[in-house]
């Protein structure tokens, strides 16, 4: 797929392809100091760099810009791996990689969110707190889009749109210079990318308190937002935000 493939000036049919022994023998070289031998480390991992490039395909963003972006990344994999941890290359390389371009698309691209979304946003907090009020308990979704005549679709994206994302860009491992998120551990459901299992995150999620745990993989692999899941579960948004927050403090001791 890659073989004709022209980016940034790199002809990728003329790359070579590394094996895992001649990978780990480099990389002691590299720790050594061997700047060559960092070289070829480099151009032999720039197929992987392509590879995760073309997820961010069909963006309007300049391919040879994100190329250049997640060489970056891979630079940084290299100089922050660690070979005594016993992981293969990829496995720490490929979230970093990941996330250096993400951040470059995060940075450069703000989210601007329109002005009837954040009306609506504000007239379902009113008829929210109204409601709570009435109630003497957390008003559901439905309870909000019908007092609005909406659909309960559109009060669910109003209000996620005036809420800080914090799940997928919370970071749950960090070396001290770069940090992985939770957006770089949820897999893309197309197979080969089981990241979750690799860095040993679906252990930590496995060992939360059931109501987190069920909580964070509504949220982060079934794709709810706050409010469903609270819905869902009963509690407020508040609660579920709180829930959320220590529950990806829980992950992180883990990691």
């Amino acid at each position: 797929m890659y073989n004709k493939v022209v980016i940034s000036g790199v002809d990728t049919s003329k790359l070579p392809v590394l094996s895992n022994d001649e990978k780990n023998e480099l990389l002691r070289r590299i720790k050594d100091g061997d700047k060559k031998a960092k070289d070829q480390f480099i151009e032999g991992n720039l197929r992987l760099v392509l590879s995760l490039v073309q997820r961010f395909a069909g963006r309007g963003e300049s391919m040879d810009d994100l190329f250049q972006v997640g060489c970056i990344g891979l630079i940084k994999s290299i100089d922050n791996f660690d070979l005594s941890l016993g992981l293969r290359f990829s496995t720490y390389g490929v979230p970093m990689i990941l996330g250096e371009i993400r951040r470059y698309l995060r940075d450069n691209n703000m989210v601007r969110v329109s002005r009837a979304t954040r009306d609506l946003a504000y007239r379902a907090l009113t008829v929210k707190e109204r409601l709570a009020n009435e109630k003497n308990r957390e008003p559901t979704v439905s309870e909000i889009a019908r007092e609005l005549n909406v659909k309960k679709e559109e009060v669910v994206l109003a209000l996620d749109a005036i809420v800080d994302p914090i799940s997928l860009f919370e970071p749950v491992y960090s070396d001290g210079n770069d940090a992985i998120y939770v957006m770089d551990q949820v897999s893309s459901g197309q197979g080969g990318d089981d990241w979750l299992d690799e860095l040993l995150i679906k252990d930590a999620i496995n060992q939360l308190p059931e109501r987190e745990k069920n909580i964070i993989e509504m949220r982060f692999l079934e794709g709810k937002t706050q409010m469903e899941v609270a819905e869902e579960v009963g509690i407020s948004q508040a609660q579920v935000s709180r829930l959320e927050k220590g529950a990806m403090k829980r992950i992180k001791s883990q990691l």
